[in-house]
């Protein structure tokens, strides 16, 4: 984005994940953190030598002086236009340990649809997804029209019936990939997994504070590990989704609609989100150690995490939202 606007709500997000991440990664041993950053955001005050990049022509050399002096990159980049498969595909190319999901991950994920379909073949609840240009089924109520790589709430249209939902898709842009999925009822949530070889290990349960105006979801948090009663329900939840997509690694986020009946799974992220900014407080254990310890193979115990405590991510006083 360094030749064109940033939308301050991604900014901040992106913002708000780096800063925790580097204050994880810098309480290891060892590690030292360098990373690009785009001139317009402040230089924040964190043990980690930036690159400031004031333009794209800025970016191809930054990049490649990081990647070649790094033993392992950890990717924080949106899932559209395939920026984070991109991204992940160079590192591995260089011999670099790549610290997320593999690129053949990514691509499945980064598509609701290809995502619902998997899950969905495994017999997991999901959240209707159909293509925008596909016939869809009856539906009394509302239904949500968004892009299918799509990021947080960037881009999504609330429709109060068929009819709006007609004229909504006949104004999207030729070639446009978007998808429709009907409006359900219930509470959102979240959980961010650790994941290796189809075995998940749940970090939290997350409540998202979501507010809709002007028919669009706005994201102004989330509390973490706020549904702790919940929690037996949704790890197993988490397991199966892990299990239906093992090439998933490391820090996920699968986003769910709890409603009175079932969880449904509504996306999955294949990467860090932000309600990692609250998970090292709410566990008492630091979430980027337990990901290098990945890399020997060294996976947490199921009761590693006993108590946790609810920490409240809050993206208004961020200024994210």
């Amino acid at each position: 984005m360094l030749n064109s606007p940033l939308p301050p709500s991604l900014a901040e997000e992106g913002d708000i994940m780096l800063k925790a991440l580097v204050s994880d990664l810098s309480e290891i041993d060892g590690i030292e953190v360098h990373s690009t950053r785009d001139a317009r955001l402040l230089k924040p005050d964190l043990p980690i030598e930036f690159h400031m990049l004031h333009d794209l022509e800025d970016f191809p050399l930054a990049w490649q002086e990081c990647i070649e002096s790094a033993d392992a990159v950890w990717p924080i980049a949106p899932e559209f236009s395939n920026v984070l498969k991109h991204i992940s595909e160079t590192i591995i190319s260089h011999g670099k340990l790549l610290l997320n999901s593999p690129p053949q991950a990514i691509q499945t994920t980064s598509s609701k649809i290809m995502t619902s379909s998997c899950l969905m073949d495994m017999g997991i609840p999901v959240v209707p997804t159909y293509r925008f240009d596909e016939v869809v089924p009856d539906h009394s109520g509302s239904w949500v029209l968004k892009p299918d790589d799509g990021v947080g709430c960037h881009g999504i249209r609330i429709c109060r019936d068929m009819d709006d939902l007609s004229r909504q898709c006949e104004s999207l842009p030729a070639g446009s990939e978007y998808v429709i999925q009907p409006f359900v009822h219930g509470t959102p949530t979240s959980l961010n997994i650790l994941a290796c070889k189809g075995e998940a290990f749940i970090l939290s349960v997350n409540h998202q504070r979501i507010a809709v105006t002007d028919n669009r979801f706005v994201l102004l948090g989330c509390v973490v590990n706020g549904h702790m009663k919940q929690r037996a329900r949704y790890h197993r939840l988490g397991r199966k989704v892990v299990a239906a997509l093992p090439e998933l690694w490391g820090i996920i986020g699968v986003d769910v609609i709890e409603t009175e009946k079932e969880l449904k799974v509504l996306e999955v992220n294949p990467r860090i989100t932000t309600s990692y900014v609250g998970l090292r407080e709410s566990t008492g254990v630091n979430p980027a150690g337990m990901v290098l310890d990945l890399l020997s193979n060294k996976l947490p115990l199921p009761d590693q995490i006993l108590n946790a405590s609810v920490v409240d991510v809050n993206l208004e006083y961020a200024g994210a939202a």
